[in-house]
């Protein structure tokens, strides 16, 4: 009965990245450059901004914040874009989604460099994941890897099952899975006997965004289980597991906070800090 320990797991990434950017700056005098973009007001995603643009300053990357009003039109965003695509400061560039309504997500991720597509949702970049040669994994899946391989956790052979198939975290995590060798299956609001699939998973990711969705009867004795849900009841932030019942079952479980949330920031600084390299060929 294992927890497994995102925050701590993301700090010392953190701690390896500054140490790695504090020497670049002194062999290259350059320092990456993350472009975070916010349309709008939305509360979530000023908090995300918040905590992004803090990471930066400790990790001693620049960062660049652009804010505009939610009435924005999509031809301003995309001239924005070009702009940061040109910046030769700039490693990184990250669109805060959801956009206002009257924005095409598509459009404009599209619009991105894939070079500096760090949150690794551009076409090129998902193509690339898909046949296994992605210049940026996606942060949350990516995350999701490194803590099963801190802790260890064997992926090749294994039953690995996912709840959830968005392009964000579902679908990603199951070729990086894949590329590890796990058999994979994911399921769906459509999938038949879900608790009879769920039950054979070694590995467990949850992804569906329903709160306390994954209970114990649904999951094996000394299975992985990865909760990736975050949402918000009477004030407190739970994950699609109910966490309590299923502790006393798995091998190891994530808590929501503190699980995967903190690794999909420290996945977007490993990104951005990779863009700078390939940009100054350090590879």
């Amino acid at each position: 009965m294992g927890i497994i320990d995102g925050k701590m797991v993301a700090t010392k990434i953190k701690e390896n990245i500054a140490i790695e950017v504090k020497s670049l700056k002194k062999e290259i005098g350059q320092t990456p450059g993350l472009a975070v973009v916010l349309v709008g007001d939305d509360p979530a995603s000023a908090v995300y901004v918040r905590s992004k643009n803090k990471t930066c300053a400790n990790l001693g990357f620049q960062s660049f914040e652009k804010i505009l009003p939610a009435h924005t039109k999509e031809s301003t965003l995309l001239e924005l874009i070009d702009e940061l695509n040109k910046d030769e400061k700039i490693n990184g560039i990250l669109v805060q989604l959801p956009l206002p309504s009257h924005i095409s997500s598509h459009k404009i991720l599209e619009a991105i460099n894939p070079n500096k597509d760090v949150d690794g949702f551009h076409l090129e970049n998902i193509g690339r994941l898909v046949t296994g040669n992605a210049i940026f994994k996606p942060c949350t899946p990516e995350g999701i890897i490194q803590l099963l391989d801190y802790y260890k956790v064997k992926i090749e052979g294994e039953n690995a099952v996912i709840l959830g198939r968005s392009n964000i975290v579902g679908k990603p995590i199951s070729f990086l899975l894949l590329e590890r060798n796990a058999t994979v299956t994911i399921c769906h609001s459509r999938t038949q006997n879900l608790s009879a699939i769920t039950r054979s998973a070694d590995i467990l990711i949850a992804a569906i965004g329903k709160p306390n969705f994954v209970t114990a009867d649904m999951i094996k004795d000394e299975a992985v289980i990865i909760d990736v849900g975050i949402n918000r009841v009477d004030n407190k932030l739970i994950g699609d597991v109910d966490y309590q019942a299923v502790l006393q079952k798995a091998s190891l479980i994530t808590p929501v906070p503190g699980g995967v949330g903190p690794m999909t920031i420290a996945m977007l600084m490993a990104n951005t800090l990779q863009s700078f390299k390939n940009f100054y060929q350090l590879n």
